[in-house]
């Protein structure tokens, strides 16, 4: 979160990446994996980043947060960080820090990790090839602590990040991510007791997903799969597609059968605009969590004139009788 809030700062201008950040004594002060910083230092921005990537610098985050903080302090950056979370969808993350130290309520979920690696994959093309750099010789101070802990790296299976992790009470971790062709994989992983054990789950994962799942093509961008009836427009329905081809990941085994459903409360109001989401499409198959895509108008649709409307009225009040009759109400 840290590294994805300072790309956001390097985009926005308010980071440069060649830019020198001072060391304070609170940065300098934290333990575990670090660049060995003191006081002394300048350090520049691009070398922080490649210090939390591959080294997995506790006291790197420090600096890059006490600079990007309103305060000037790594609490006041964690409560940006807790903010950012919840606008991006990340509403189990609560940070007490920016590296992860153990502390009192801090905490992230396994899927907020992933929708991070997901947004950082992203969002920032042009920086995440740093993810799989193996080796970062900061300045040779610390010899024993150049290599990435990344256990996928170099395997030729794809993998290209993202971040180890490691506490007493969440255990060995990794958020990982692969690409084999045009598929990507993203994967985390928690709780494992070792480096070893870390290692050789993520490689199983990764081998799993790519040899156990295909992708399956379900329609193309522009084909009309379902109708939505429109209220008072000039024409009485819209077509409804997908705005981008879809496909989706299916078990090798069975991959025919997979169940559509499309979702939509209507009838919608006009004026529609063409591209305006309107409806949901809700592909199912069991074993596997539903996948929900939105569907938009193939067309706009104006609102009618003085014909339309007046069809519209005569329709409604044809319904509520018939409604009325069937139940025995009055239809006043």
């Amino acid at each position: 979160m840290t590294l994805y809030m300072t790309f956001e700062a390097i985009r926005d201008g308010r980071l440069s990446i060649d830019e020198r950040l001072p060391v304070s004594t609170h940065a300098m002060s934290y333990g575990g994996s670090t660049m060995f910083l003191d006081t002394t230092d300048r350090v520049k921005v691009e070398d922080l980043i490649r210090g939390i990537i591959v080294l997995s610098g506790n006291d790197a985050c420090a600096v890059l947060a006490e600079a990007l903080s309103p305060d000037g302090t790594e609490a006041g950056f964690a409560r940006m960080m807790t903010e950012r979370a919840k606008q991006m969808g990340m509403m189990n993350s609560t940070f007490a820090n920016s590296n992860g130290w153990p502390a009192a309520g801090h905490r992230m979920s396994m899927k907020d990790l992933a929708i991070l690696a997901d947004r950082l994959i992203k969002d920032f093309p042009t920086y995440y090839p740093l993810f799989k750099e193996r080796d970062f010789p900061f300045d040779g101070r610390a010899p024993s602590n150049t290599r990435n802990r990344n256990p996928l790296l170099g395997l030729g299976i794809g993998a290209d990040g993202l971040k180890t992790g490691h506490t007493q009470e969440a255990g060995y971790g990794l958020v990982g991510s692969a690409r084999q062709g045009d598929r990507r994989v993203i994967f985390v992983i928690s709780g494992l007791q070792s480096t070893q054990a870390r290692a050789e789950e993520a490689e199983r994962i990764v081998n799993w997903a790519f040899r156990q799942f295909a992708e399956q093509q379900v329609t193309k961008a522009g084909t009309r799969l379902a109708s939505a009836d429109i209220w008072m427009g000039a024409a009485p329905s819209v077509g409804l597609t997908t705005s981008e081809d879809l496909t989706v990941l299916v078990p090798v085994l069975g991959q025919d059968v997979l169940s559509a459903n499309v979702v939509y409360f209507g009838p919608v109001e006009a004026p529609i605009e063409e591209g305006q989401p309107l409806a949901e499409l809700v592909i199912e198959r069991e074993g596997l969590p539903e996948t929900r895509v939105p569907l938009v108008a193939m067309s706009s649709v104006e609102r009618g004139g003085f014909g339309p409307r007046v069809r519209t009225a005569v329709e409604v009040l044809r319904n509520r009788f018939i409604g009325s009759v069937e139940t025995g109400a009055d239809p006043s």
